[in-house]
C-alpha cells in the first residue's frame, strides 16, 4: 500500500516539494500557517487540508516537516505525536540542531514512530522543479521506505548515516555556503573602499577559479540588484551558524572561522535591519553600511 503523506510547512521550499509529492501520485494532506495561498494552490491540485496537526497526523503514514528551526520542529512534533500511528515516520527537512533531532527521535521511538532528518540543498526554484538535494539521517529500513517519496522532489539523495547525521552534514554544508557569503560581502566592501567597482571585481572573478554557483546567485543582488536572487533569510543564516557553533562546542572543536562568519550575520540581524525579510546576498548592504559605504541600491 502506498504511504499517505502529510506536509507541515508549505512555504518557500515546502510548496514545491508538496506539489511534486502530489505529482508523484501520493495522497497528500497539508495544513495552513500564516499564508493560505500555498495551501489553496495545493488543494486545487488535489491535496486535502487538515484543520489541526493532530488531524494531519491521523491522516498520514509519513509526515514531512519544513520549519524554521528546532524550536518550531519541537512544537510541531509535540502536537503531532499523540495522533501518530505506530509504524509511521516523521521526516524533518528543516535545518535543525542535531541534539534536538536525536532527542525527538528517542521520544518518537518510544511510541513506535521513526524520525528521519532530510535537510535540503537548493533554492525555491529547484524545489518547484523537483531538483533539490537532500542529505538523509535514518536507519536503513526507514531510508528505504522514504526514498521513493524523496525522489519526487530531490534529484540528489545521499544517505549520510543515522538520525541526526543529515542535520550535522547540513550545518557543515551551510557553514561553507554562508562562509562564502560573508567573504564576498567583506571582499566587495574592501574592493569599493580601495576604488575598485563591483563591476570590475566581478569581471575578474567570474569565469575564473574563484567562480562558483553560489557566487553567481550572490552577485545576482550585488551586481544586478535582484533582491530575490537567493531567497534564504539573514535570520536563518544566523540561526544555522549558531547551531554550527553549538555542534562544534559539543565536539570539542575550535572553530574561529565559524564564529567570524556567525558574527557577520549577527551584525546584520542586530543593526536595525530586517533579517527575517532580507536575504543572504543583502549582507553586502550591512557590511557596506558598517564601513561608511552606500548600499547596493544607492550605487
Amino acid at each position: 500500500m502506498t504511504d499517505r503523506i502529510g506536509f507541515v510547512g508549505v512555504g518557500l521550499m515546502g510548496h514545491g516539494m508538496a506539489k511534486n509529492i502530489l505529482a508523484g501520485g501520493y495522497a497528500l494532506t497539508v495544513i495552513a500557517h500564516r499564508n493560505r495561498a500555498p495551501v489553496e494552490d495545493l488543494t486545487a491540485m488535489g491535496a486535502t487540508e487538515a484543520e489541526t496537526l493532530a488531524d494531519l497526523a491521523a491522516a498520514s503514514d509519513v509526515v514531512f516537516l519544513c520549519a524554521p528551526g528546532s524550536p518550531q520542529v519541537e512544537a510541531i512534533v509535540e502536537a503531532l505525536a499523540p495522533a501518530l500511528a505506530k509504524g509511521s515516520v516523521v521526516v524533518d527537512c528543516s535545518t535543525a540542531d542535531p541534539v534536538s533531532t536525536e532527542a525527538l527521535a528517542k521520544r518518537l521511538a518510544a511510541q513506535g514512530v521513526a524520525l528521519a532528518d532530510a535537510p535540503l540543498g537548493g533554492t525555491p526554484v529547484q524545489a518547484e522543479a523537483g531538483d533539490l538535494s537532500t542529505m538523509v539521517g535514518a536507519d536503513a529500513a526507514t531510508f528505504a521506505r522514504i526514498e521513493p517519496i524523496l525522489k519526487t522532489w530531490a534529484g540528489a539523495i545521499v544517505h549520510i548515516g543515522q538520525t541526526g547525521d543529515g542535520h550535522r552534514m547540513k550545518l557543515i554544508n551551510n557553514f561553507l555556503s554562508l562562509g562564502y557569503g560573508a567573504l564576498y560581502a567583506e571582499a566587495l566592501a574592501l574592493s569599493r573602499k580601495v576604488g575598485i567597482s563591483i563591476e570590475t571585481f566581478d569581471s575578474v572573478i567570474r569565469g575564473g577559479r574563484m567562480d562558483n554557483g553560489f557566487y553567481r546567485t550572490f552577485m545576482g543582488y550585488a551586481l544586478e540588484g535582484n533582491r530575490e536572487s537567493h531567497k534564504f533569510t539573514l535570520t536563518n543564516a544566523h540561526k544555522d551558524m549558531r547551531y554550527l557553533e553549538s555542534m562544534a562546542d559539543a565536539a570539542g572543536l575550535s572553530n574561529p572561522i565559524g564564529n567570524a562568519v556567525k558574527n557577520s550575520y549577527a551584525l546584520a540581524c542586530a543593526t536595525g535591519g530586517n533579517g527575517a525579510e532580507d536575504y543572504v546576498p543583502h549582507l553586502v548592504d550591512y557590511i557596506a553600511d558598517a564601513n561608511g559605504l552606500p548600499e547596493q541600491a544607492e550605487t
